[in-house]
């Protein structure tokens, strides 16, 4: 108990030391006031009516943030997770979004001020000049609204006056390499030109697939070159083309003791329980980092990004533009049983994804800082892109051996079904919008509309290969004899084609109680489309396949500022945002439908969840109201010259407002569960749970701190850095598990050069070399099977193992940067 109790002592201190955070920024202490534009003109961050988070281009490469999912350590309540390797998940004020839900962003990603998505956006981070993180409705100043936030990413500029870049490299003891740069070429005062460049690889969730002898692995390589041209002082243009190349090999973790497939002695006489030769995997603890997937799961992204962006200065107002072209090819290889419930089979899926999204936006707006004024835009985007899915959707009967025969018999249990899926995708956005801002003396007033027209046209054609079926079902058919079915158009035509014409918007008025301290009242509206479910099962409800519009409302209010002579900044906001209809994803919930052969087919006979088995696992958006509300505030301090203190906190209770929504309930108690044999409660395609739970599986509190302790003797500067974060444990209902808290501490020590020339710098991420889950499945990995059992149903392939994400362990490494 002793130990235990100096172990937290010595974090404590840890903790205290590390104390450090942004203006809800992670922007340190200095004479210069930090500029945002988070309102679509350059404005001094206090004087912003919103909670603002700001990263520097010198803080990512000061705390090593190459990967963007990094960021949530300079803001708090902001969490980004990828627990596959390719579905960049974004929570921010508890409201959360999984890119694979096919709807809007509930927080939206703009890169050079284009909405972006986060699989590319957030891939390559280099040669960065600023991000921010807008909180609350967005839904007014930005082309797209989104409910929770906006994240914004600049890239850096061509220099026109000097050359200048910087080149910085590091390594890691767990085979981690990240080398970037960036140099500006002017070739006069009114040309110039930015390249820059970044190879990256490292062993992202660090797991190993015990039974391939695999290690999940990654290698990025982007480069990016922009040409500026200022022909005269009221005229700016920028021109960038960025490559990426991503290849990501992520294996799933897994936790559990794992299973041998269960046979029915009562069928199968004389058969052994269990084949001890036959099992999932070995015993598997998550500092363990095992995976037990019998097939890859390989994400690769090959994207070409155009942008153009130009300011005209016309005197009394400025016309600015930005376009860009986007092609994408997002090419997927999984196994769809990563917890290797059906040992020695793999259910391959091949999907590919290109597409193509061309976005312009053309702004007026007037340049008077005092009095009235304004601006207008129209702003235009189009995805197009046809989605190729190829998978195995074979049906198992129970038992099964090694062989893959019903145990005792010549006889498969597998009924071999193929399915070929065409998803082509058409989304076209125009919108209006028009602000009025008035400004006299420390008061200022702005507000104003955006109109919308979102049209959305979305098929699904279905294609089934049964077979081939080597002597069964057929007897002397060929051992290659595939029937082909379909293709066969899955939506309803009702659902095919959405069209949605929103306003929304907000108010801000802001105070100067004095010249350091601003008080602000903020309101935003903000609004999400529907969606329809991409290769959803066949013969399901419409509520399942398509989902109604989100509308929400927030309100906020704000104080910001500073004492001792800009020494100390702080800021506090408290919010509340009413939603209904919020979009939510439901994964791998259990479904029947009407079958035939094991299919689902809206001809076959109706369901009966009493007795049938369930079809399989599916994921699906539903609409469900909800409620938030919170408080944020930071601080950030520099009480001697070096050394820089800076924390900040945030408190969301983001919560359902008593939902019914699809789950799993298996032994039909109303709540989230596996206990026993897959079962569908009620009379519907899913089980339905009324919840008041989490809207995301965040903790409702949230830290965040980092410092810098300089120690100047000379030319050169030896310096301490560090950077905390803290998340709470909690319950969570959707997936009955109590999540433990979480203490990240990376630890940077090194030494700077005369003029900041170059810098050498060691660092330890995950210190405490804590492991702990930090998101887990409900219930084991399972496979149903379709063969009835006795009265409560099949059996189905239990894999003893539930997927899990986990801290990534403790890291070394080392980093040289230089800057001319």
């Amino acid at each position: 108990m002793r130990t235990k109790r100096v172990s937290r002592s010595l974090l404590l201190c840890c903790s205290l030391l590390a104390l450090t955070l942004p203006e809800i920024v992670s922007a340190q202490v200095t004479d210069t006031e930090i500029i945002v534009t988070a309102t679509r003109r350059e404005e001094k961050l206090q004087e912003v009516s919103m909670s603002v988070n700001v990263a520097t281009g010198e803080q990512l490469q000061k705390f090593n943030i190459f990967d963007a999912k990094d960021v949530q350590q300079l803001a708090p309540g902001l969490e980004l997770t990828n627990t596959t390797g390719r579905n960049n998940t974004t929570t921010l004020r508890g409201v959360t979004f999984d890119p694979d839900q096919g709807t809007a962003p509930a927080v939206q990603v703009y890169y050079n001020e284009i909405p972006t998505d986060a699989q590319t956006a957030y891939t390559a981070l280099y040669d960065i000049s600023q991000i921010e993180i807008l909180r609350g409705p967005q839904g007014l100043l930005r082309g797209l609204s989104a409910p929770a936030g906006s994240i914004t990413i600049g890239t850096r500029r061509p220099n026109f006056d000097t050359i200048e870049g910087f080149m910085q490299s590091t390594a890691t003891d767990r085979a981690g390499y990240n080398v970037q740069g960036g140099v500006s070429l002017p070739f006069s005062d009114r040309l110039a030109i930015r390249v820059a460049g970044l190879v990256d690889g490292n062993r992202l969730n660090n797991v190993t697939n015990v039974n391939l002898g695999k290690r999940s692995r990654s290698r990025t390589e982007s480069a990016r070159i922009t040409l500026g041209w200022r022909p005269s002082d009221a005229l700016s243009a920028y021109l960038t083309y960025q490559y990426l190349t991503a290849d990501n090999r992520q294996f799933q973790q897994v936790v559990g003791s794992g299973n041998e497939p269960v046979y029915s002695p009562a069928i199968f006489v004389g058969f052994p329980l269990k084949d001890p030769s036959f099992v999932s995997g070995p015993n598997l603890s998550p500092s363990d980092y095992g995976a037990v997937s019998e097939g890859i799961f390989r994400n690769q992204n090959e994207t070409h990004l155009v942008n153009l962006a130009f300011d005209y200065d016309l005197g009394g107002s400025t016309l600015s533009f930005v376009g860009a072209h986007q092609f994408s090819k997002l090419k997927i290889q999984r196994d769809l049983d990563p917890s290797n419930a059906v040992p020695n089979y793999i259910q391959a899926s091949k999907v590919i994804t290109p597409y193509k999204v061309d976005t312009a936006e053309l702004r007026w707006s007037t340049n008077n800082q005092e009095g009235l004024g304004g601006g207008l835009g129209i702003f235009y985007t189009k995805q197009t892109g046809t989605t190729i899915v190829d998978q195995r959707n074979d049906s198992f009967s129970f038992p099964l051996d090694p062989n893959g025969l019903i145990p005792g018999t010549t006889i498969p249990n597998r009924f071999p079904v193929g399915v070929h899926v065409v998803v082509p995708v058409y989304t076209r956005t125009w919108s209006f919008n028009a602000n009025l801002r008035y400004k006299t003396g420390p008061l200022t007033i702005e507000g104003g509309v955006r109109y919308s027209i979102l049209k959305a046209i979305q098929t699904t054609q279905q294609t089934l290969d049964l077979g081939p079926f080597p002597d069964f079902p057929f007897p002397g058919a060929p051992a290659d004899y595939v029937l082909t079915v379909g293709p066969t158009e899955i939506i309803p035509a009702n659902l095919q084609q959405r069209v949605n014409k929103p306003i929304t918007g907000g108010v801000t008025v802001n105070y100067a109680l004095a010249d350091t301290m601003n008080a602000y009242f903020a309101y935003g509206h903000s609004f999400r489309a529907g969606s329809t479910g991409v290769s959803v099962p066949a013969a399901i409800s419409d509520d399942l396949i398509s989902t109604r519009a989100e509308k929400t409302d927030s309100f906020e209010v704000g104080l910001k500022g500073s004492v001792m002579d800009r020494r100390i900044n702080y800021s506090i906001a408290a919010f509340y945002q009413k939603f209904n209809g919020f979009l939510s994803r439901f994964t791998a919930i259990q479904f029947n439908c009407p079958e035939i052969n094991g299919q689902c087919d809206a001809t076959g006979p109706a369901i009966n969840n009493a007795i049938d088995s369930t079809n399989g696992g599916f994921d699906f958006n539903y609409n469900a109201n909800a409620k938030v509300k919170g408080i944020e505030a930071s601080i950030d301090t520099r009480f001697i010259d070096t050394w820089d203190m800076n924390v900040s906190a945030a408190y969301t209770r983001a919560r359902f407002s008593n939902a019914l929504v699809p789950c799993n309930d298996f032994d039909g108690s109303g709540s989230p569960n596996q206990n026993g044999t897959p079962k569908i409660t009620g009379t519907g395609n899913v089980s339905y749970c009324r919840t008041s739970g989490r809207m995301a599986e965040v903790p409702d509190f949230s830290l965040t701190a980092n410092t810098e302790l300089r120690i100047p003797t000379g030319a050169y500067t030896p310096f301490i850095r560090a950077l905390f974060t803290y998340r709470p444990g909690f319950h969570s209902d959707q997936v009955n598990y109590d999540y433990r808290s979480r203490e990240l501490l990376n630890l940077f020590l090194g030494v700077r050069g005369p003029d900041s020339r170059w810098e050498l710098t060691a660092f330890a991420r995950n210190l405490l070399n804590q492991k702990r889950i930090t998101n887990i499945s409900l219930g084991n990995g399972i496979s149903p099977t379709s063969q009835p059992l006795g009265p409560t149903g099949a059996i189905p392939y239990d894999s003893g193992y539930r997927l899990v994400n986990v801290m990534n362990p403790r890291e070394f490494g080392a980093t040289l940067n230089f800057k001319w």
